[in-house]
């Protein structure tokens, strides 16, 4: 919670408040995290990174790592290295930059240089976001201006895509013409990120050496970024270069998302700031329904930390969303905790408060009581994979990536086969929040073309991916996440393949479910709204959430605390029985545990006996992801099983001495 010159702690609020303040500026009768003191003496984010930049070292200091990610990067050591290294070698330092996009429009310009730079700078693959943008990893401190400065003249920008500030707005991808809802929906995620993006001049500075890109930035955009709100409290600065942050930005991230009627791809709930629009019978604008109060992030073995769904607040007419949006971000801004970070997401206040203070709370920056929400229809998760009609005469073509990740490998040149469409047919892409791609505005003669190129580069039709792959999503992980327990992106492939043989087995091929991992409790990859929740909790172990929902609408709950690897088939197994034998017509899996209730999911398997079965004499042995990885592959080039494989490879080498 920030506190200014002439500004008096609300009740009930142990720190400060910005109402009448002009400068934003902290004074010290309120206690801060150190973050806090670093943003303010930053000069708007420029400090220290400006001397760091050129002393020689391959590395950041640690308040240079804190500015560093309002410019969308961090820096990470690759923790296989720090492994294997020498006692005494130096930590290998790599930066990872993420880009600002919202509604994950990526223009082909850009597309293409960012696979030019992974192959020059990283680590020769792209990692698509959870969040609507694309990830570089591996990028030396000494090549980081120069990819930066090459991102943004390629109409990129990582600006604010990290940090304490709003973070990339996302909007439902799919391209449709013809739906008016969309059309806003694009417009003002874009809008909206310009609104909120930092205006003191420090990325261009840094990164270019002063050279402003060129932007296309809505007048109506312009006006209202300085423009003071009608409440007694100020949602805006008069002094400074920051009219919306002040010197200190915001407590935490401010994640916003923008979705249209029965479509929740954006996973509109578990947002800060979420906005539904709403259109008339003719396709016109009417306003918003807002929702406040969303966050997954959390803290194993800390009650103190919460993950919570948005709660409705209202409904905004067209002409005042700018307005409203200024006033919930001031709110946070001055009453957010800005002492303990983990609680200092619009989340806290939420659950602090209750949604009636907050809406009090809100008459001191917008003084008008926001109308009721408007109905809407149920919402549903979309993927949009596969052909789609544009509205335009052209389509657009959904095409699956697996946790994300852009490369190539023996069977499946998924980074080439995008830069051979991009290079010739120069298409504009659309980055989900399920981390697949969308490519749009396709000539219908072009569609034979792009599906043979696919095909040519081992691409999968939708149709044929395994649906358990098809709806999972995990983080990077370990190698390159500083905050990972254990592993993610390189497990699940052999989580949910070891899942679909267990279903197989049990008479249940028809069966999937959204299965979501993460390497650690922050939850990137929204695994706590999931059917089925992975969170690391130790080294190959994992915290197991159960019952949440598959649009994206319900959260799971905490099943068990730690699950070995090891054990996968013995848990779910009985869980899968129970679901099986009393599950009802169409109920998904999800459906089916929240409703039964952890209770009593525990209590079958506890008295849950396998039905009797010949003696399976076969021994399971654990590999590493990365060795799984490589014997998948080599299976693979070798036309064998991977145990085939493996039984050869242990033959030879225990009877290598009596052959």
């Amino acid at each position: 919670m920030i506190a200014t010159e002439a500004s008096q702690p609300a009740s009930g609020n142990t720190s400060g408040s910005t109402n009448g303040s002009t400068s934003g500026t902290v004074i010290d009768t309120v206690k801060v995290s150190k973050v806090e003191r670093l943003k303010e003496r930053s000069h708007y984010l420029r400090g220290p990174l400006d001397r760091e930049l050129t002393d020689g070292n391959p590395f950041f200091s640690q308040d240079g790592i804190q500015i560093l990610k309002f410019h969308g990067c961090y820096q990470q050591k690759d923790r296989d290295f720090e492994k294997a290294k020498v006692r005494g070698e130096a930590p290998a330092y790599s930066m990872m930059l993420r880009t600002r996009s919202p509604g994950g429009f990526i223009p082909w310009q850009l597309y293409l240089a960012l696979d030019r730079l992974a192959d020059r700078y990283g680590s020769g693959t792209l990692r698509a976001t959870t969040r609507q943008g694309f990830q570089l990893h591996g990028i030396l401190k000494a090549n980081l201006k120069e990819t930066i400065s090459d991102i943004v003249h390629h109409l990129g920008s990582t600006v604010s895509a990290c940090g304490d500030i709003n973070r990339n707005v996302m909007a439902p991808p799919a391209p449709f013409y013809d739906r008016p809802a969309y059309v806003y929906a694009r417009q003002y995620a874009d809008n909206l990120a310009d609104l909120l993006a930092p205006q003191g001049g420090a990325y261009y500075e840094i990164w270019l050496d002063g050279e402003k890109a060129v932007t296309a930035e809505a007048p109506e955009v312009t006006a209202a970024r300085t423009q003071q709100g009608r409440g007694k409290a100020k949602t805006v600065f008069e002094q400074g270069d920051e009219p919306i942050y002040g010197t200190q930005y915001m407590p935490r991230k401010f994640k916003i998302a923008i979705a249209v009627p029965t479509d929740n791809s954006v996973d509109l709930f578990t947002n800060d700031l979420g906005l539904v629009v709403i259109v008339d019978d003719a396709g016109a604008l009417l306003g918003f329904n807002v929702y406040v109060g969303g966050g997954l992030g959390r803290t194993h073995n800390d009650e103190r930390t919460i993950v919570r769904m948005a709660d409705g607040i209202g409904f905004v007419p067209a002409a005042e969303i700018y307005e409203v949006v200024k006033a919930v971000v001031a709110v946070q801004r001055d009453f957010g905790d800005r002492y303990n970070r983990k609680h200092a997401r619009l989340k806290y206040l939420l659950a602090d408060w209750g949604v009636a203070k907050f809406q009090q709370t809100l008459l001191d920056y917008y003084p008008e009581p926001l109308a009721p929400l408007h109905p809407l229809p149920e919402f549903r998760y979309q993927d949009y994979l596969g052909w789609h009609d544009q509205g335009n005469g052209k389509s657009f073509l959904g095409i699956s990536i697996e946790n994300g990740r852009i490369g190539d490998r023996p069977t499946l040149q998924l980074k080439t086969a995008l830069r051979e469409i991009e290079e010739q047919y120069q298409l504009p892409m659309y980055l989900t929040p399920n981390h697949n791609v969308l490519l749009g505005d396709i000539d219908p003669q072009h569609q034979g073309a792009i599906d043979r190129i696919l095909t040519k580069y081992g691409v999968a039709a939708p149709e044929a991916i395994e649906p358990l792959t098809r709806y999972a999503m995990a983080c990077p992980a370990l190698p390159t996440c500083g905050l990972a327990i254990t592993e993610s992106e390189r497990a699940i492939p052999s989580v949910t393949e070891r899942l679909r043989q267990l279903l197989n087995q049990m008479g249940l091929p028809e069966v999937s479910f959204s299965t979501r991992m993460t390497g650690c409790p922050n939850g990137c990859a929204r695994p706590y709204t999931a059917e089925v929740g992975f969170v690391g909790s130790g080294v190959n172990e994992y915290q197991v959430w159960l019952g949440g929902s598959f649009d994206g609408l319900r959260l799971g709950q905490p099943a068990i605390e730690r699950l070995p690897l090891a054990d996968l088939e013995a848990y779910f197994e009985p869980l899968f029985a129970y679901y099986q034998r009393d599950r009802q017509t169409q109920e998904r899996f999800g459906d089916f545990c929240h409703r039964k209730g952890l209770a009593d999911l525990q209590d079958f398997a506890e008295k849950y006996r396998a039905p009797n079965k010949p003696r399976d004499r076969r021994h399971r042995i654990t590999l590493s992801p990365k060795v799984y990885d490589r014997l998948k592959e080599m299976a693979e080039e070798q036309n064998l099983s991977m145990k085939e494989l493996v039984e050869e490879a242990v033959r030879r080498h225990l009877f290598a001495e009596t052959e």
